[in-house]
């Protein structure tokens, strides 16, 4: 373990922010970290003087003692809670500067929609890999799924994916996703041919991803899955449809290398098909 930094949890008290607590608290015992659940009181809109904050915060408070006391005989972990005030996305974002990993649970359709969530705010600007976790039941599940595109970001992911799957037991798929051309659809303007040479040409970077990681970890099972009839976020959703864990670049190869979030990771936090980790370019060791 190369930090002692703590896990860190964002909660509400929904249903999603329990469910990441819960994973939150079962990872930093796995880790032996510290764990750390946070709440944040809004206060963007609050011009002092108005008495009503304080109950906010003794609320706050409240919510955090319930959320620790969860734990209570379920997972042998005694948490730290602290209370923030601020705008919720950046505060936790602030916050994880000061952790390993920050965990939170999943938006809803609330205020506009998934757009609006604080998983999307807190992914976009957090320093440290976030897990985005939901109320998916995780029992059965196994595998690690990692999506690749050939940027430097897709390598971190791999490099963050192995470890996982390696100390977890689990195998690993990597899963790379293309457009090309088809060959009805496209007749007469894209030769066939060309079409079968940009595939091959594709299972080169697919080759190049899991490069070394035999070496690095020899009892890994790595799974390569090249996919040309869909786009990276459905490949992804469904290739992690069972799986234990998806793991995510925060930006891709894609035109927009001005976004803080690439469009992929984007896109599967939209549509999450299990606990999800959004790795961070510094990243390279999984917690």
């Amino acid at each position: 373990m190369t930090s002692s930094k703590p896990i860190a949890v964002g909660t509400n008290d929904s249903a999603q922010s329990q469910a990441a607590v819960l994973w939150a608290a079962r990872r930093a015992k796995r880790a032996g970290l510290p764990l750390v659940i946070l709440h944040v009181v809004d206060d963007r809109w609050v011009a002092e003087p108005y008495p009503w904050f304080g109950t906010l915060q003794q609320a706050g408070e409240e919510l955090l003692k319930t959320a620790a006391g969860r734990l209570e005989g379920a997972e042998a972990v005694t948490p730290e809670t602290e209370l923030l005030t601020g705008s919720v996305g950046g505060s936790l974002a602030k916050y994880s500067k000061r952790t390993s990993m920050m965990v939170i649970g999943s938006g809803s359709g609330h205020l506009g929609g998934t757009l609006a969530d604080r998983a999307l705010q807190v992914a976009t600007a957090a320093k440290v890999p976030v897990a985005v976790v939901g109320t998916q039941d995780l029992e059965g599940r196994s595998g690690v799924v990692v999506g690749v595109d050939g940027s430097p970001e897709s390598t971190r992911a791999v490099a963050f994916a192995a470890a996982e799957a390696d100390r977890e037991g689990d195998e690993l798929t990597v899963v790379y996703a293309v457009n090309v051309p088809d060959p009805i659809i496209d007749a007469g303007l894209t030769p066939a041919a060309l079409a079968d040479l940009m595939v091959d040409e594709e299972r080169v970077v697919l080759s190049e991803a899991v490069a070394g990681l035999k070496e690095d970890y020899p009892d890994l099972t790595v799974h390569q899955q090249l996919e040309t009839e869909r786009g990276a976020v459905d490949a992804l959703v469904e290739a992690a449809a069972g799986a234990r864990l998806l793991v995510v670049g925060s930006r891709g190869r894609g035109a927009f290398k001005r976004l803080l979030l690439g469009s992929t990771a984007h896109g599967v936090l939209k549509h999450l098909p299990c606990p999800t980790i959004i790795t961070r370019t510094e990243a390279v060791t999984a917690v």
